[in-house]
């Protein structure tokens, strides 16, 4: 939920308005002049002279630094990490080793997937005509299962690209089976006719099964080829990875269905788990340690350009649009500012634990400036952050105090000191600063108004 830097909204008693003191001193400093009570010291009505300044409006929100992107790898199979090739804590280069896994179970799958499709491409030769249909029949429950264990899987997937790739991969490879599948049913059905020769309908069945074995023997050459971590973006290393959902092994899953995600690397096949253990305990993988498919191995964090992800509410969110300059305060650097610039702005919101609905706001950030002009350090992503949108501004403009703007009859107005009596005045209020709000009309610079204790005054009140 955004903190609006707007305390002193035009329709609101002159009661409610705060900052006076501050405010009241930004006009007298303006004009020159001396402010004016009414009667004694303890008067509560004060009178000052109308000026000119900028008017800035700015909204609070809260916000999070978020590195560009990052990636975790980890392990495709059960197996043992042999090799760590770069430390924690430093930078690499997009495909660059960074692990090996040794898997003697993907090997394994490897060499059995290895001889299931040699075995399938010799397959066919001296079979009747009455087994063909309880081959197909096999053939095609073992696929439909197989095609659904792996939807079930890609499902639980965390990360939606990958998610979305695989369960396409997983589509595309059970179209290609259904189509070899209804030719074979086809040539089956016209042998047991009579109409069509054996060999016709053992060679559809064949085409069946042996796409089905070459799917199998892709997925698992690709399950060892992904042994070999690389870093599928520059950045920084970290070890472990991030806390996400659970552990689901997709390569002995998606085996059986075929084929590695189209546009997915190999070192992300089997990335499903990206969960972690509990609070307290390193999850960083030693080497010579043993993973389990899904295991995060490392993550590699791209850093080189910073953003910030604001939370801004639905009341203010139209006021805030692209390339918007904004102020920054980090929790973890008191007294510094950075710079930030507004990137984009979502369309669909986001609700929040009590209710309210607020939209997010990327920002790319600057570097920061601690008091004394000295540079701040550069934050790391997660931290929490206060963004202080400048959503609107006037310069030179006829300003008051926002205390001496009140509500009379749905209009905003403010009292002006004429010959000595106070007469109401209709205003427009422009923008609204933290303690001044521009007037686009109704009083000029030197007219002089009461900008505190409005709410004590009367139509034709005698002010001295």
């Amino acid at each position: 939920m955004s903190r609006v830097r707007r305390p002193h909204p035009p329709r609101l008693p002159a009661a409610t308005r705060p900052r006076l003191l501050t405010a009241l001193l930004a006009v007298v400093a303006l004009t020159g002049t001396t402010a004016a009570s009414c009667g004694d010291d303890s008067s509560p009505v004060t009178v000052a002279e109308v000026g000119r300044a900028e008017v800035a409006e700015v909204i609070d929100a809260p916000a999070t630094v978020a590195a560009r992107a990052a990636a975790t790898l980890t392990a495709p199979a059960d197996g043992t990490l042999t090799s760590l090739r770069v430390p924690p804590g430093h930078r690499v280069a997009r495909g660059q080793v960074l692990a090996v896994i040794d898997s003697p179970a993907a090997q394994d799958r490897l060499r059995q997937a290895r001889e299931a499709l040699r075995a399938v491409k010799r397959a066919g030769r001296g079979v009747g005509a009455g087994d063909l249909g309880g081959r197909l029949r096999g053939t095609d429950q073992a696929a439909a299962e197989a095609f659904d264990a792996a939807r079930r899987a890609a499902g639980k997937i965390g990360d939606p690209q990958l998610r979305s790739a695989l369960l396409l991969q997983v589509e595309s490879a059970q179209r290609q089976y259904e189509s070899a599948a209804r030719a074979a049913d086809r040539a089956v059905a016209a042998v047991q006719r009579g109409l069509a020769g054996l060999n016709s309908a053992v060679g559809a069945l064949s085409t069946a099964q042996r796409l089905q074995a070459q799917q199998a023997y892709d997925l698992a050459k690709a399950t060892v080829d992904a042994l070999t971590l690389r870093a599928p973006i520059a950045g920084v290393v970290q070890p472990g990875g991030t806390r996400a959902g659970g552990s689901t092994d997709l390569s002995a899953l998606l085996g059986a269905a075929g084929g590695a995600a189209a546009g997915v690397g190999p070192s992300a096949v089997g990335s499903a788990g990206q969960g972690g253990p509990p609070p307290g305990v390193d999850d960083a993988v030693p080497q010579g340690g043993r993973v389990t498919a899904g295991t995060p191995v490392l993550t590699v964090v791209d850093t080189a350009q910073l953003g910030l992800l604001a939370e801004v509410d639905e009341t203010d969110v139209l006021l805030v649009r692209a390339g918007l300059t904004a102020a920054v305060e980090l929790d973890a650097v008191t007294g510094a500012s950075y710079d930030a610039t507004v990137r984009s702005v979502d369309l669909l919101p986001t609700t929040s634990a009590r209710g309210g609905v607020s939209y997010r706001v990327r920002l790319s950030l600057g570097a920061g400036r601690l008091g004394e002009g000295e540079p701040a350090p550069a934050p790391r992503p997660g931290m929490n952050a206060v963004v202080h949108l400048r959503v609107r501004a006037a310069t030179d403009a006829v300003a008051v105090p926002a205390s001496a703007v009140f509500s009379a009859d749905g209009r905003d107005a403010v009292w002006v000191l004429r010959d000595g009596h106070a007469d109401r005045v209709p205003v427009t209020v422009g923008v609204q600063g933290q303690d001044l709000v521009q007037i686009v009309d109704g009083v000029q610079a030197g007219d002089r108004v009461v900008v505190r204790g409005a709410d004590q005054v009367h139509d034709g009140q005698e002010l001295r």
